[in-house]
């Protein structure tokens, strides 16, 4: 690790999240970059930071025209928390779609996992007709905020599947909201 680098982790977590955002608005104003985001597993749910904090973060680093432009969870069957929030108005997903920021969904089916989990009675309560795959992904999609979805797949059958879920009309918040009471957060 260079000695920049290695002085950078020393750095508080919140003043090391504006340093990069300092670099990254003067890598835009250099054109090296449209645009700019944060991705993170853990860093929303642990309480790390918040939406808020980025973007107060992002406009001290690049005044009120910033580069923040998206975000990145996940947001699944698994991870049902976002969804939960955005629900009552709050949390990351509702506070990026106040904020205008993108969101993109990581992981919608749990590496995978998410379609074996889901029972056919589950799926019919959810999206009638549809596989236990499309299921999962017609509720991350519905969820408040979420702009964008992403999905991995080397089958084109499933990636087809996959489209048609993500891009149907979403689930109403009452289907939402019973999702969330029969799984939890």
């Amino acid at each position: 690790m260079t000695e920049p680098v290695a002085k950078l982790w020393r750095v508080p977590g919140k003043e090391r999240l504006y340093v990069n955002f300092l670099a990254l608005e003067e890598a835009y104003s250099q054109q090296i970059i449209g645009a700019y985001g944060v991705a993170t597993w853990h860093g929303f749910s642990s309480g790390l930071f918040d939406v808020p904090t980025l973007v107060e973060l992002a406009t001290k680093a690049g005044g009120p025209n910033h580069h923040l432009w998206a975000i990145q969870l996940p947001v699944s069957l698994v991870h049902l928390a976002p969804v939960a929030q955005a629900l009552d108005g709050h949390g990351p997903l509702a506070d990026a779609l106040a904020a205008g920021l993108e969101v993109f969904a990581s992981a919608p089916l749990h590496g995978g996992e998410i379609p074996g989990m889901v029972t056919p009675e589950l799926s019919e309560l959810i999206n009638p007709g549809k596989t236990p795959a499309q299921t999962a992904l017609a509720v991350v999609a519905s969820a408040p905020g979420v702009k964008r979805v992403l999905l991995s797949t080397g089958n084109p059958e499933h990636w087809r599947q996959a489209a048609e879920a993500v891009g149907r009309p979403p689930l109403s918040p009452d289907v939402l909201r019973r999702v969330v009471d029969v799984l939890g957060t």
